[in-house]
């Protein structure tokens, strides 16, 4: 993009967390080096731009953070979007299985809410205050791949980069007219201007998602290909699918709602085969004070079934839900395979009989 290597980011973050004394323990709870204690948000007494500005540094740090579990821990590969960028262009990214366009295995795809979250992220606001195990999607991600599964985390909220000019000083003279001892130079500078660049074919956590789909997960050869949408992310699956609804639905054997802002409804209220396509392959876990997997409130027929997340925190329900949407996918993907009849096999007469 033209003229804009002389702009520079406009959020510098520490190298480490040590710089902020902050470190997670063994739990993957964040803690002070010094007190040891959980974090603190008003660490500055009643100093709220001050409070504030610290907190948003270590979430951008507890992003980067994320971002190296997944690729050491977790073992995936960072993919830069769009393929076709220029070496100058604003670009997106996010993560997926070594290796994955050709493994036949069930893939996951993990969709997460709108707001500050990025890549691997359920919630900022659990990691500060609970851990790491809660917040991320990481034992998602670990319990895919250890069913022998690939995985596919996509990163919605990168939409466009904020960036400020580098303040430039301006340099007025005197009249020449002046006696020469009384000219004096005057000098001001511009103040410094934000620019917002949004990122090609992820402006927004829709577009994202679309372009992912067509040029990675459909491409995919795997047999089985889950969602699990948190939130706005389950808005955005139900985008997909009722843009993509033939691709989409051949392809897609389940998806996991948790707390989903999607309105069934609405976005799929004209078309009879989304309707039984949802209630069919779909599950919501949604906010209760029920017991995980009660069923809560009333059936409708456009919407899939709804059972309880086991929690009322917003936050916490893919933790709470986690082992419950797993029992969910992997009896989809059965129920999915056992209905494909292999191409080898001659249905005969006696064996038609049999069953």
């Amino acid at each position: 993009m033209e003229g804009l290597m002389k702009f520079k980011e406009s959020v510098e973050i520490p190298q480490h967390f040590e710089d902020l004394q902050y470190y997670f323990n063994e739990q993957g709870e964040l803690r002070h080096m010094v007190t040891n204690k959980p974090f603190l948000y008003n660490y500055y007494k009643n100093e709220y731009d001050r409070n504030h500005k610290r907190y948003k540094i270590i979430g951008a740090m507890i992003t980067l953070y994320v971002y190296e579990l997944l690729q050491k821990d977790c073992n995936l590969q960072r993919i830069t979007i769009p393929i076709d960028a220029a070496e100058d262009e604003p670009r997106s990214f996010f993560f997926m299985s070594k290796g994955l366009p050709s493994m036949q295995t069930n893939l996951f795809v993990l969709l997460q809410d709108s707001g500050v979250v990025r890549a691997g992220q359920w919630g900022q606001k659990t990691i500060f205050h609970h851990s790491l195990h809660k917040g991320t999607q990481v034992p998602y991600i670990k319990t895919a791949l250890r069913d022998n599964g690939s995985v596919i985390v996509l990163n919605p909220n990168d939409n466009f980069v904020e960036m400020k000019e580098e303040p430039h000083t301006l340099v007025k003279t005197e009249e020449e007219s002046c006696p020469i001892d009384t000219r004096e130079k005057v000098r001001f500078t511009a103040p410094q201007q934000k620019l917002i660049v949004p990122k090609r074919c992820c402006s927004s956590p829709e577009e994202h998602t679309s372009y992912v789909w067509d040029h990675f997960i459909s491409k995919s050869a795997a047999r089985n290909i889950s969602f699990i949408a948190h939130g706005y992310g389950g808005l955005v699956f139900m985008d997909l699918l009722c843009k993509k609804s033939k691709e989409v639905m051949s392809k897609v054997s389940a998806v996991a709602f948790i707390d989903s802002k999607h309105h069934a409804p609405h976005q799929a209220r004209t078309d009879p085969e989304i309707q039984a396509w949802l209630r069919s392959h779909c599950r919501s876990w949604v906010l209760s004070a029920k017991p995980l997997d009660r069923p809560t409130g009333s059936l409708r027929k456009i919407d899939c079934p709804k059972v309880s997340a086991g929690t009322e925190n917003c936050d916490l329900a893919p933790s709470v839900a986690f082992q419950s949407i797993f029992r969910f996918l992997n009896r989809s993907s059965k129920i999915r395979r056992s209905s494909i009849t292999p191409a080898h096999t001659m249905i005969t007469r006696s064996s038609a009989r049999s069953k």
